[in-house]
C-alpha cells in the first residue's frame, strides 16, 4: 500500500472493529484510509466469489443429476429382470405368495399329505430365481459403488483445491486463522455461502438411501480474524496468479511427467522432497546427485534445459546447486554454480565455475532485483544451457548468465547435477527440492539488457599463472622473501630482461606470477608443475578493460592489437 499505515490503535483489544463497504467487504478500520487500488480490490474479490459460487453450484447439480441418472438406471434394470423372470407378477404380491405357500407347503409335508400339484418345486424354483436376482443386485450396486467412489475421489479434490484456494486467500489478506465463530461478510469469503452451496450433500436428505449411496456435508471451513499484533500486508503486492501445487511446475511450462520434451528426474517412487542432512561431515555427505542424459553441445537436438521446483524457508541462510561434466573429480571441477545467500551483502547471488579446487570470479546479483526464494512457498528455477552459456531463469525471470569458461564435453553423453549439503566449510545448507526435469526447450532468453554476466570478457589472464599450495606468510619481510623466491624460479620465462612481476599477500597461501607472453606461460605450467601447483590465472575486469584500450590505441596507431602490451 501506497505510504505508510497509521498505528493500531486497538493493539490490545481483543475484537477488531470492521469497516463495512456497499459492495459488502469488510476490513479493520485501522488500516484506513484504503487507496482507490485497494477498494477495487476488495470489489473484484465479491466477483470472484459470486463467480465460485455459482461455478461450484452448477458443479453440484451436475454431479447430483449423474447419480440420480445412474439410480434410475439401477432400479430400471431391476425392475426389468423381475418382471422378466417373474412372468410379469408384480413384486409385493409375488412376495407374499411366496411366504403363503411357504408355510402352507411345509403342514402338507408333516401330515403326510397328497396335493394337485408339487409345491416343493415351486419353492425351489422361487429361490433359484431370487439367488439370481440377488447377484444381479449385488452386481449392480458394485458398479454404482464404484461410480460413487469416483464422484468421491473428485469431490475430495476439489474440496482440496478449495481449502487451498482459501488458505491462499486468507494469507493475502493477512488473515490469522484463530477464530471459527467470527462470521465474515459475504463478500470476503463468507462460510454461510459454502454451506449454502453444500446443503444438497446432507446424509439424511441424500434421496440415494435405496442404492446405498451415502453422501457426507462437507465441513465448513473456518474463518479467522485479522491478526493485530503482526504487521498487515499490502492487498495489493500480495496478490498472487494461477495457483500451481507446491510440488509440481507450472502448466505453463509444459514440464510435466509425460512430456514429450523431458521428463522428470525427480523424486523417485515414494522418495519425499529431498532436504540436506542437518550435520553433514562435508558437502558430499547426504548430497542429492542425478545424472542429465543425452547431452549434445554439437548439435540442437540434445537435452539442454533443467527446472528445480524448491522452498527455502525462511531462516536459511543459503543453498546451492552444481553442474559438471563426467570427469569432475568429487567436484572439484564444476562448470556451473549456483548459490543464493540469503544475509551476505544484503543478499546476494552468486554465480561461479570452480577448475582443479579454484574458484573463478564469480558473479553477484543482489537479491533485491530478483523474485523472492527465500521464505515463500515454492520456487521455480530454470538453467538452460545454450551456445552462449548457462542462462539462469528464477520464476521466469532472466537473472544471469555464466559464459562457458571451460569447454563443454564433446559428443552426446550425460552431464550430472549435485545438490550439496552445506557450503565448503561445511555449513549446512537449508532447503527442500521438491521436483528435478531435463529436457528440451527453446531458448527463453529474450531482452539481454541488464542481465548479469552478459558479454564478460574472458575470464581467463593468457600470462598470468596463479600459485597455490605454498605455506602461510605473516609479515613483510617474508613477502620479500618469497617474492625473491619467485623471480629466481620463473626468471627464464620472463623473456630477454628476465623480468617477471610477482603478486603477494601477507597472510596468504599464494601468489601470482606475470611472465612475458602466452606462450612462456604454457612452457611454464609443462615445466614447474613438478615444483609448484600451478593454473592459469583469472582476470580481472580491469584487467580486462585496459587490454581493451590498449588494443584501441595500438589500432589507432596501425601496430595491430598483436603487439600491444598488455598492462
Amino acid at each position: 500500500m501506497a505510504g505508510s499505515r497509521p498505528s493500531n490503535p486497538t493493539a490490545t483489544s481483543n475484537k477488531t472493529e470492521m469497516t463495512t463497504l456497499p459492495s459488502g467487504a469488510s476490513y479493520p478500520t485501522f488500516l484506513e484510509p484504503l487507496t482507490k487500488n485497494e477498494t477495487a480490490l476488495l470489489s473484484m474479490y465479491e466477483k470472484i466469489k459470486h463467480y465460485e459460487k455459482e461455478a461450484s453450484r452448477l458443479k453440484a447439480e451436475e454431479a447430483k443429476a449423474r447419480l440420480e441418472e445412474a439410480d434410475e438406471r439401477y432400479r430400471a434394470k431391476v425392475r426389468e429382470r423381475e418382471r422378466a423372470e417373474g412372468n410379469g407378477s408384480d413384486d409385493e404380491e409375488d412376495d407374499k405368495m411366496d411366504e403363503d405357500k411357504k408355510p402352507q407347503s411345509k403342514q402338507m409335508d408333516d401330515n403326510g399329505e397328497d396335493d394337485e400339484f408339487d409345491e416343493s418345486d415351486e419353492d425351489e424354483e422361487t429361490i433359484e430365481r431370487r439367488k439370481k436376482t440377488a447377484l444381479e443386485i449385488s452386481r449392480l450396486r458394485k458398479d454404482v459403488n464404484a461410480a460413487r467412489d469416483v464422484e468421491n475421489r473428485k469431490e475430495a479434490k476439489k474440496e482440496a483445491a478449495m481449502e487451498k484456494e482459501e488458505a491462499m486467500r486468507r494469507a493475502l489478506l493477512g488473515e490469522d486463522g484463530a477464530s471459527s465463530n467470527q462470521k465474515r461478510p459475504l463478500g470476503i469469503g463468507s462460510d454461510d455461502d459454502e454451506d449454502d452451496e453444500n446443503d444438497y450433500l446432507d446424509e439424511e436428505n441424500s434421496g440415494f438411501a435405496g442404492t446405498g449411496i451415502s453422501m457426507k456435508r462437507k465441513k465448513p471451513k473456518e474463518s479467522n480474524p485479522w491478526d493485530e499484533n503482526k504487521p498487515q500486508p499490502s492487498l495489493i503486492a500480495n496478490i498472487g496468479g494461477d495457483v500451481t501445487p507446491t510440488h509440481d511446475f507450472s502448466n505453463k511450462l509444459g514440464m510435466s511427467k509425460i512430456s514429450l520434451d523431458g521428463s522428470v528426474l525427480f523424486p523417485y517412487d515414494g522418495v519425499l522432497p529431498w532436504e540436506p542432512p542437518t550435520r553433514p561431515s562435508d558437502f558430499l555427505d547426504g548430497c542429492l546427485e542425478l545424472e542429465l542424459p543425452d547431452f549434445d553441445s554439437s548439435s540442437h537436438s540434445g537435452n539442454n534445459t533443467i527446472a528445480i521446483k524448491f522452498h527455502a524457508p525462511q531462516e536459511s541462510k543459503r543453498f546451492s546447486i552444481n553442474i559438471a561434466a563426467p570427469n569432475h573429480d568429487n567436484y572439484n571441477d564444476i562448470l556451473m554454480h549456483f548459490n543464493p545467500r540469503h544475509f551476505k551483502k544484503g543478499g546476494q547471488l552468486v554465480i561461479n565455475d570452480r577448475k582443479e579446487t579454484m574458484w573463478g570470479n564469480d558473479i553477484p546479483v543482489p537479491l533485491s532485483t530478483l523474485p523472492l526464494m527465500f521464505g515463500v512457498q515454492a520456487c521455480t528455477l530454470v538453467v538452460q544451457i545454450t551456445e552462449e552459456g548457462f542462462d539462469v531463469f528464477v520464476e521466469g525471470q532472466h537473472c544471469a548468465r555464466l559464459e562457458h569458461r571451460t569447454t563443454l564435453p564433446k559428443g552426446k553423453g550425460p552431464l550430472f547435477l549435485q545438490f550439496p549439503s552445506s557450503d565448503d566449510y561445511g555449513n549446512p545448507e537449508n532447503w527442500l527440492v521438491y521436483r528435478v526435469w531435463w529436457g528440451r526447450k527453446q531458448s527463453m532468453a529474450d531482452d539481454l539488457n541488464g542481465v548479469a554476466g552478459v558479454n564478460l570478457y574472458s575470464a581467463v589472464h593468457p600470462k598470468k599463472l596463479f600459485i597455490s599450495g605454498l605455506s602461510k606468510i605473516h609479515s613483510e619481510p617474508e613477502v620479500d622473501l618469497r617474492r625473491a623466491e619467485l623471480e629466481r624460479a620463473f626468471r627464464k620465462y620472463g623473456g630477454r630482461s628476465g623480468a617477471v612481476n610477482v603478486s603477494i599477500q601477507k597472510n596468504s597461501t599464494f601468489a601470482f606470477v606475470e611472465l612475458f607472453s602466452e606462450e612462456l606461460a604454457d612452457l611454464a605450467l609443462a615445466e614447474m608443475a613438478n615444483k609448484y601447483k600451478l593454473n592459469r590465472a583469472r582476470r580481472t575486469k580491469h584487467e580486462a578493460l585496459m587490454e581493451k584500450r590498449a588494443a584501441e590505441e595500438a589500432l589507432e596507431k596501425g601496430t595491430g592489437k598483436e603487439n600491444a602490451e598488455w598492462d
